[in-house]
């Protein structure tokens, strides 16, 4: 098992790895909408904070020699499930390819850190 931090990554909000990977399969910790410049400080809205998050993510993979390609899972957390769902597919449908959706699971939350409006963890797969 391999515990990972990114150098450029996003300042993680609790005591966490960015992603541990065991035998290939990688897990990405949950990103929130901040910068790793900026942390803590959240844009307005769920469009500008899926893009912050599928930026993060995109960071951790990245630093790992990875990218959204090898994602095979992912899990969406929604504070305002009812009000951002639509707004949020629109965004996250642009990061991957045409017929290449990760399967996923969304769900609802009453709370993430910072006060953020969502969260996003993926489960990718190294290349053999």
């Amino acid at each position: 098992m391999q515990f990972h931090m990114v150098a450029n990554g996003p300042k993680p909000v609790a005591p966490f790895s960015h992603a541990v990977e065991v035998d290939g399969t990688v897990f990405v910790t949950g990103q929130m909408p901040d910068t790793p410049e900026a942390p803590g400080n959240l844009p307005q809205g769920i469009e500008a904070q899926t893009r912050n998050v599928m930026a993060n993510l995109t960071t951790v993979l990245s630093g790992l020699g990875l990218g959204l390609e090898h994602v095979a899972m992912a899990r969406i957390y929604l504070r305002h499930f009812d009000a951002d769902y639509a707004a949020m597919n629109e965004v996250y449908r642009g990061y991957f390819a045409e017929g290449r959706l990760p399967a996923r699971t969304c769900v609802g939350v009453t709370g993430l850190a910072y006060d953020a409006l969502i969260e996003i963890d993926l489960i990718a797969k190294r290349p053999v």
